[in-house]
């Protein structure tokens, strides 16, 4: 069973930074961020294979960094110049490749970004 489990959301000024984690047993597999705002379908971030290879939304591209250490089963998203369009819940979920639909998923952080 695989559990993910999500930290570092909070309250952030607009053009501030906040860097996520997701601590889990499923790093073997590509490891991903998703957000889901009030009244939205959960929309993909960004993505991150085991071996590093990366893809992210455009609207988060050159802003935000997805990383891993698969040694600690640990994922980062690094969000910079963060907008309040950017606030959201932020899951963090797993699965067999890069746009593949996730077979397990964390229980969220909320990021709020004020203007």
């Amino acid at each position: 069973q695989v559990q993910l489990v999500e930290s570092g959301g909070g309250l952030v000024q607009a053009g501030g930074s906040l860097r996520l984690t997701c601590v889990g047993s499923g790093s073997r597999f590509s490891m991903a961020w998703y957000r889901q705002a009030p009244g939205k379908q959960r929309e993909y971030v960004a993505a991150i294979t085991r071996g590093g290879s990366t893809n992210y939304a455009d609207s988060v591209k050159g802003r935000f960094t997805i990383s891993r250490d698969n040694a600690k089963n640990t994922v980062y998203l690094q969000m910079n110049s963060l907008k309040p369009d950017d606030s959201a819940v932020y899951y963090c979920a797993t699965g067999p490749c890069i746009g593949c639909p996730p077979n397990y998923w964390g229980q969220g952080t909320q990021v709020t970004v004020s203007s």
